[in-house]
């Protein structure tokens, strides 16, 4: 047995998406700059998935970016935004302390050219306050940007209050929503959102294409100088062949949201009941306002690397919210943000379900997470100190 179980890392492409792929790499080759016939054909196709994916997200076809990826359009979102509170004296940006890197590192350079950066508390549940966000708003606040669903944990936050403090104190408002659009309803007028990230394989469309949403009226920064592609905002000829599939990738996942969600939910939640069933373990994350397939637990005892690779030898593949660095071993710093301390957040594991999961397949994750846990707690001399009272339980 495989299980696919890693979902928020990767999706795997619909044979939709995959079509459409290969027919436009066939088919559709023309440069969509250049006027002949060829060319013009393939504008047509850009500008048709331009409207698909507009309409999906209640944007107009004029405000949608198609970038390389969601890191890419999360660096020119804040970006723009920092330059234009530059222009106006306003060098004070408000985020969260568990944004995906995209974000942080982006901040973190923005910092070192004297912008002050102020990284929002997301308690121990995984949402940011929005009484605490307005709080923290000031005269000079540029921007704030608040993922929509966190990578790790899942946990969905309050955007559209958050929108609306924002519109209210004139503060332009970005939100990654990489792990959010295909798979819950994103409405960018109606959650007051001004720019938006996007990536689409995510969605099960291709990797190296996504898509940045930008409210008519905001002078988007360059990135990337050279052509006039993309309104002159993103140079470069256009992956058109994956901005298609892209696009029909999107409008499959939204035809199909409300039936997903139910079912993901209905399993994540049994998922979620067997995993509580491991002594000294956590969920992480909100358990109701949380994405549709997204598991999040920690095991006290254990190293989510060892966890990761004996789930691998099951077929189950997963991920951990800790990462090796450098030769290092450095706990997630979503996990330490929700206030989890560096030994139990290294045993995490995350499991992002696909639409295509089973009961038996969770029935299966469930007792095969139970064995790995239990088998690595054997022999784990930090298990036995806190079995025989020398240290003490966390969890």
């Amino acid at each position: 047995m495989k299980i696919y179980a890693d979902n928020a890392a990767t999706t795997k492409m619909s044979k939709k998406a995959v079509e459409t792929m290969f027919y436009h790499v066939e088919n559709t080759f023309g440069n969509p700059s250049s006027l002949y016939e060829v060319g013009q054909r393939a504008k047509e196709v850009l500008e048709q998935a331009r409207e698909d994916v507009a309409k999906v997200i209640n944007a107009e076809p004029g405000e949608i970016y198609f970038t390389s990826g969601g890191s890419e359009a999360d660096n020119q979102a804040i970006l723009t935004a920092a330059e234009l509170g530059r222009q106006k004296g306003k060098k004070h940006i408000i985020s969260s302390a568990f944004e995906h890197h995209a974000v942080l590192h982006t901040l973190n350079k923005l910092e070192k050219q004297g912008f002050e950066i102020t990284l929002l508390d997301v308690h121990e549940n995984g949402i940011v306050s929005p009484k605490e966000l307005e709080n923290a708003i000031r005269e000079d606040t540029a921007l704030v940007t608040i993922m929509f669903a966190n990578n790790e944990i899942g946990t969905i936050q309050p955007i559209r209050e958050i929108g609306e403090i924002c519109r209210k104190h004139g503060v332009l408002f970005h939100t990654d929503a990489v792990q959010a659009v295909g798979h819950v309803l994103v409405d960018v007028k109606a959650d007051n959102i001004d720019m938006l990230s996007s990536s689409a394989h995510k969605f099960h469309g291709p990797k190296g294409v996504g898509f940045l949403y930008v409210k008519k009226g905001i002078r988007l920064q360059n990135l990337i100088e050279g052509g006039a592609q993309e309104k002159g905002k993103r140079a470069g000829t256009e992956n058109l062949p994956s901005i298609a599939a892209a696009a029909e990738a999107l409008k499959e996942a939204y035809s199909k949201i409300d039936e997903n969600s139910e079912k993901l939910t209905k399993l994540r939640n049994k998922l979620i009941k067997g995993l509580a069933e491991i002594p000294h373990s956590a969920l992480n994350g909100d358990a109701e306002h949380r994405l549709p397939g997204n598991v999040n637990f920690c095991f006290e005892g254990i190293e989510g690397e060892s966890l990761l690779l004996l789930l691998d030898d099951k077929g189950i593949c997963a991920s951990s919210g800790s990462a090796c660095t450098s030769g290092d071993l450095d706990p997630s710093h979503v996990l330490l943000a929700i206030g989890r301390v560096h030994d139990v957040a290294h045993g995490s594991l995350r499991l992002s379900l696909g639409e295509d999961i089973t009961d038996e397949e969770v029935d299966y994750i469930v007792k095969s997470t139970k064995e790995v846990v239990d088998y690595l707690r054997g022999f784990s001399p930090i298990w036995r100190d806190l079995v025989s009272g020398k240290g003490k339980f966390i969890l």
